[in-house]
């Protein structure tokens, strides 16, 4: 049979090796499959960000760029805003 060196004493180093082998390759696959399920977070998670920044820059109205009519200051947080007027220690870290 063209398998039988396989199974001789003198090949005992190569199953080995060749279980090693295997035993690396699958934890590899693990931590890249872990690896995927990270990355893929982060890139829901910047997509969010995307959507709050395009929001943020485009779809406010034109009158809340030189602040409200009746002189009263917007009390929302400025979490994501690229403007001078950001109030200092907000972040958008939960």
């Amino acid at each position: 049979m063209t398998f039988d060196f396989l199974f001789r004493p003198s090949h005992a180093a190569y199953l080995r090796r060749a279980s090693a082998l295997l035993e690396e390759a699958q934890m590899a696959r693990i931590e890249h499959q872990a690896a995927a399920e990270h990355h893929s977070a982060l890139a829901r998670m910047y997509s969010e960000r995307v959507r709050r920044l395009e929001n943020e820059l485009y779809r406010q109205p034109r009158a809340t760029e030189h602040g409200p009519a009746d002189g009263v200051a917007d009390e929302r947080p400025q979490l994501y805003s690229l403007d001078s007027s950001r109030k200092p220690g907000l972040t958008s870290a939960p």
